[in-house]
C-alpha cells in the first residue's frame, strides 16, 4: 500500500466533522443499510458503523478502501467495503440510503458521469429510499477567497514527519473550478519536499441534480445545508426520494 495516498487523504479530509450530524440523522431515519459513496478511509462510514448502522463503503481507490477495511476490522466494526467507480457499480443487496459526502458528486466529470452514477444509485436503492449528496458552491464564498486570503493549511504529524496541504488558488474553467494546492512534507531531519496538486469541482447545485435524477424515478425533497466554518466551505445537500 502506498502510504502517501492514505496520508494525504487523511490530512485533507480526515479532520472534517461538520457534516457528521447530518449523515447520522439521515441514517437514523433510513431504517436500513447505508451506502457511503467516495468513502475514502472511512471518515463517515466508520462513524455510522460505530452507531450501529449497517454500512457499505464504496471507493474507486483500492488503497483508500483497503485502509477503510483495515480500520473497520481494527475497531471491531462490520463494514462492507467495495472497490468500484461510483459511475459503474452494482451491489449484491439493496440499501435504504445512499450518501455522497464532501463534494464527491462534483468529481464525476460532468453530466454524463453523474447520469451514470444516478443510474447505479437507482438500481441499488429500495423503493422509498433516499439519496443525499453534498455540493460546495464552486464559484462563490470561501472558494473564491483563496486567491485573496489563503486559509490555514491542513497539517498532520505522522511518525515525526509533518504533512501540510496548502490551498493556494482557485482557477475558473468552463463548467467548474480547479482548486490548486501545495503538498509539503518536513521530515524529522528537516528535509523538505513539495509538490503541486489539483482537484476539479463541477459547477453544480441541488436543482440541477434533482432535474437530472427525475427521469430515473427520483423526486426532490427540500435541500439541506452543511454550514461553513472558518476552515471549511459550506455545502448544499440535495435530497432525493426514490419512488
Amino acid at each position: 500500500m502506498s502510504a502517501d495516498v492514505v496520508i494525504w487523504h487523511d490530512v485533507e479530509c480526515g479532520a472534517y466533522d461538520v457534516d457528521l450530524g447530518l449523515w447520522r440523522d439521515l441514517a437514523a431515519d433510513a431504517g436500513g443499510p447505508v451506502l457511503d459513496v467516495g468513502a475514502g478511509t472511512g471518515r463517515v462510514a466508520l462513524d455510522l458503523a460505530r452507531r450501529g448502522h449497517d454500512v457499505i463503503a464504496l471507493d474507486a481507490d483500492p488503497e483508500l478502501i483497503g485502509e477503510c477495511a483495515r480500520r473497520a476490522a481494527a475497531a471491531g466494526l462490520d463494514v462492507e467495503t467495495v472497490c468500484a467507480d461510483a459511475r459503474d457499480f452494482a451491489l449484491a443487496r439493496d440499501v435504504a440510503l445512499v450518501i455522497v459526502p464532501m463534494q464527491t458528486v462534483q468529481l464525476m466529470g460532468g453530466a454524463d458521469g453523474r447520469a451514470r452514477f444516478l443510474r447505479c444509485a437507482a438500481r441499488c436503492l429500495r423503493s422509498g429510499g433516499l439519496l443525499a449528496a453534498a455540493m460546495a458552491d464552486a464559484r462563490d464564498g470561501q472558494l473564491d477567497g483563496l486567491d485573496a486570503e489563503r486559509p490555514m493549511p491542513d497539517i498532520r504529524e505522522i511518525d515525526g514527519t509533518v504533512y501540510a496541504s496548502h490551498p493556494i488558488r482557485v482557477r475558473l474553467e468552463p463548467g467548474g473550478v480547479v482548486i490548486e494546492r501545495i503538498r509539503e512534507t518536513v521530515a524529522p531531519d528537516g528535509r523538505r519536499s513539495a509538490e503541486g496538486n489539483e482537484i476539479r469541482l463541477d459547477d453544480l447545485d441541488a436543482e440541477t441534480v434533482a432535474r437530472e435524477a427525475k427521469p430515473l424515478g427520483f423526486r426532490a425533497r427540500p435541500a439541506l445545508e452543511v454550514p461553513a466554518t472558518d476552515d471549511y466551505v459550506g455545502s448544499e445537500v440535495v435530497v432525493l426520494w426514490r419512488t
